[in-house]
């Protein structure tokens, strides 16, 4: 019951959701909307963001584009299974580093343009391209080509288990559409399209060009992006949408007394720590370990994230099925995380604790501080805009930070050990610039990415030894490591919408789902 007490602060937000949904109904059902009568499915989303092309990484983009975007194949990410989507089949193996995959018959972009494998093999080559951080899930590729206007030719570096869950990540868009518009407005071949797009509404309707396998089931659906968790649950009181992500825990009583379901998923989700390894003591990972050791993460389950999470013991969570409880031990233990303090020869240490500003992330900042001033650790705290944070202190040259405390989950683009290891651990912006990993201890860096490597190349016992020895080493090094794997809240109005399932990672999956 704690939010209610809350929503007098965020009436006015409350009262701009409902104004936006107005032209177009509010709630779902029979509404008037700008393309006739429908039927509209409105949702609140707890996330914002202006770019929205088909390499966005932002959490409200990615899951709009679920619905207007296809890749080759689609990821459900209800049980992460992978389908036929813009591909007309599975992949067909010329040898084990050859493979063949045809389009479906007749796949058009919203545009009413021919897809073509020249699409594919474009967005591929967007991907990949230098800077791009997606280019970390595809480095298996050794090249793409068109066969023939509907036949996509794969060229492995070396034989991988994974194609069709890596190529779900590929969106695709026109070869030939200007970039800047694609993150305005982007063109896909999906069940709907998009009609508005922006920081305060996205619409989109139906695609008449679909042919695929999962056409649309409403006329209109209409996320409303609610950063703040007042206004996201004041817009299901009172009926303003149907569906609600990011559901806070303290508030899952009273949405549920009001006729809603709250579904609790247990997710990849969490509250990671990040060491600047090119900064003494950081660069010791003792003095690392020490700091994990030192956090109760139960406590911090139990009273800040009123007990939607589970500790993290390992880099996957447990319900991975490649999980390994790792041979370093980072559980709570304050004696022992002392003691790694004195044994690195480190007293009397000053730091400053920097977190971004989502509420769940700095409801865990007193415990976190008493825990480490329990061990000697004198703390500083300040909060910030993920995207200021990112900018302004850890994607600069020569980051002067110590220690930071951020959200993540990569699972967005599938439950594949590769890919979230890979997020924060690969060849990328994290490793370079954020933790410095690559530069502090290059050796461990490049041992990780062999490992990562090899793993990718084999399948059943084999994979899970090996993606074992990963968690070891990530374990060992503790460059960044989650603190909590945190469950995903969804709230949904039963009596307002059919056929929504909830997910385990940010977004709404909405294909599929019909209103009342």
């Amino acid at each position: 019951m704690r939010m209610r007490k809350h929503f007098a602060t965020g009436a006015a937000l409350a009262a701009a959701a409902a104004m936006a949904l107005t032209a177009c109904g509010g709630g779902g059902g029979t509404t008037a909307s700008g393309t006739g009568t429908g039927t509209e499915l409105n949702v609140a989303a707890a996330y914002t963001s202006d770019d929205f092309g088909p390499l966005t990484t932002g959490a409200l983009p990615m899951g709009t584009n679920w619905q207007v975007l296809e890749g080759l194949y689609r990821l459900d990410r209800t049980d992460y299974s992978v389908s036929p989507a813009l591909a007309a089949g599975d992949p067909v193996m010329v040898s084990d580093t050859e493979y063949e995959i045809s389009l479906r018959d007749g796949a058009k972009f919203s545009d009413g343009t021919d897809v073509t494998a020249e699409d594919v093999v474009a967005a591929f080559g967007k991907a990949t391209a230098e800077g791009s951080i997606f280019g970390q899930f595809f480095t298996f590729i050794d090249s793409m080509e068109a066969k023939d206007t509907t036949t996509v030719t794969v060229h492995l570096k070396h034989p991988f288990a994974s194609l069709k869950e890596r190529l779900a990540i590929l969106m695709v868009t026109p070869a030939s559409a200007d970039a800047a518009a694609m993150k305005s407005n982007p063109i896909g071949s999906g069940p709907y399209k998009y009609t508005e797009v922006g920081e305060q509404k996205v619409v989109a309707v139906p695609n008449e060009y679909y042919n695929g396998n999962a056409p649309a089931t409403v006329d209109t659906i209409n996320w409303l992006p609610l950063k703040d968790d007042t206004p996201r649950l004041s817009a299901a009181y009172d009926g303003t949408v149907d569906v609600v992500e990011s559901v806070p825990a303290s508030a899952q009583e009273d949405l549920t007394s009001k006729g809603w379901k709250v579904d609790a998923k247990p997710g990849y989700g969490n509250a990671f720590m990040m060491f600047n390894t090119q900064k003494a003591p950081f660069d010791k990972p003792e003095v690392r370990r020490a700091f994990l050791r030192a956090i109760n993460r139960q406590a911090l389950i139990d009273t800040a994230l009123d007990g939607q999470a589970v500790p993290a013991t390992s880099f996957l969570p447990e319900a991975n099925p490649f999980y390994k409880k790792p041979s370093t031990d980072l559980s709570y233990d304050k004696d022992a995380a002392a003691k790694l303090l004195s044994d690195a020869g480190v007293s009397g240490l000053t730091i400053n604790l920097t977190t971004t500003d989502h509420p769940w992330i700095v409801a865990m900042v007193p415990q976190i501080k008493a825990d480490l001033e329990a061990i000697g650790i004198t703390v500083t705290h300040e909060a910030s805009a993920s995207n200021a944070m990112y900018a302004n202190i850890t994607d600069v040259d020569n980051p002067t930070y110590d220690v930071i405390i951020a959200p993540g989950d990569p699972s967005v683009f599938g439950n594949d050990p590769g890919i979230i290891m890979s997020w924060w651990n690969g060849d990328n912006i994290w490793s370079k610039k954020r933790d410095g990993w690559q530069v502090s201890d290059p050796d461990s860096f490049n041992q990780l990415q062999g490992i990562i490597e090899e793993a990718g190349q084999v399948e059943g016992d084999a994979a899970k030894a090996k993606w074992g020895e990963a968690q070891d080493l990530l374990a060992e090094k503790t460059v960044l490591f989650p603190l909590v794997f945190r469950n995903v809240l969804t709230g949904s109005n039963p009596e307002k919408v059919d056929g929504f399932e909830p997910i385990a990672c940010t977004g709404l999956q909405l294909v599929g789902v019909s209103v009342k």
